[in-house]
């Protein structure tokens, strides 16, 4: 996670991953680089680019080492890739991402469905990527991201004690930070802040961000939550796009536009240009044409005399 003095809140960027994973098609290389290029123009200081898997499980992955080795020589961008386990952090390392984000399920049909281990394999392994992580001569970060922290499509209702007993282990297995994930989009507010607030009391500093999804519609209002249990750092995708193809159902992540919006009018800094955003949707349609990508900002267009936060002049 990378934070600077100038925002209030870091919006981690995931449609290069989160979204381009949830797609049948793949999205050319170029075209990839040409997005996430426009993302950071916007203003954006901290994009998930790819995550290092099998090309058999995501072909939509395979060029992932070449989209890492463009996006870290954009300039003020922290560069994260997710990664299952030991092997895909080797690739990561050498690749030159900046982070490594890593995903250990509270469920364990959807831990095995998607990283292909129990959680308490997936605890080994985020203590291995730890240790290659500070063998390596560099700094990279490590973040876990508790994938079905708020429900499972899998198993139902999921231990809120067992999620953070989970978060901390994960911590002292070598985390920088842990975040909380609604993979399915069950989470309600009222639970979201309830286990935040578990979450950094627990963990302090360490408490990581908000990964959550709209699959149901209670994104934005679950994203409110959160910021009243105190997290900064929010993952989003342009447009919407993607989800877990390993979640049933799991559609609908944050759309990018519509939480700097909300954002912005709460007075919150995120530093980011919503109409930036917008003409980078484009680009999306460029590599895959016709796909649906969503926004309620981009359809309505800003307010008349909005204003971003601290700057106090109209879009």
């Amino acid at each position: 996670m990378s934070r600077t003095s100038d925002i209030d809140i870091l919006i981690s960027e995931v449609g290069p991953r989160d979204g381009l994973q949830s797609v049948d098609r793949t999205m050319p290389t170029e075209v990839k680089n040409k997005w996430i290029d426009a993302l950071a123009g916007a203003g954006l200081r901290e994009i998930e680019v790819g995550s290092f898997v099998s090309p058999k499980r995501l072909p939509q992955m395979a060029d992932t080492g070449d989209v890492v080795k463009h996006a870290i020589t954009i300039d003020h961008l922290n560069v994260l890739a997710l990664v299952p386990n030991l092997r895909g952090a080797e690739a990561a390392v050498e690749a030159g991402a900046h982070a490594l984000s890593m995903p250990v399920s509270a469920s364990r049909l959807h831990s095995q469905a998607n990283i292909g281990m129990t959680p308490e394999e997936a605890l080994e392994q985020v203590a291995k990527v730890d240790e290659l992580r500070r063998n390596s001569g560099r700094a990279v970060s490590l973040e876990v991201g508790v994938s079905t922290a708020f429900g499972c499509t899998m198993e139902g209702p999921v231990s809120e004690d067992w999620v953070i007993e989970l978060a901390v282990k994960c911590a002292e297995a070598g985390a920088d930070s842990v975040g909380l994930s609604d993979t399915t989009g069950y989470g309600n507010p009222a639970q979201v802040k309830r286990l935040f607030t578990r979450l950094r009391d627990e963990l302090g500093q360490k408490a990581g961000g908000a990964h959550l999804h709209n699959t149901r519609g209670q994104g934005l209002a679950n994203v409110v939550a959160a910021l009243y249990a105190g997290v900064t750092t929010f993952d989003s995708s342009l447009g919407g796009l993607g989800g877990c193809p390993y979640a049933p159902g799991a559609s609908g992540n944050i759309v990018t536009e519509d939480l700097v919006y909300l954002l912005e009018s709460m007075g919150l800094r995120t530093g980011v240009d919503i109409e930036a955003l917008i003409a980078a949707r484009s680009i999306i349609l460029q590599g895959l044409p016709g796909e649906p990508i969503y926004g309620s900002v981009p359809d309505a267009g800003l307010q008349l005399g909005f204003a971003y936060a601290g700057q106090g002049v109209s879009a």
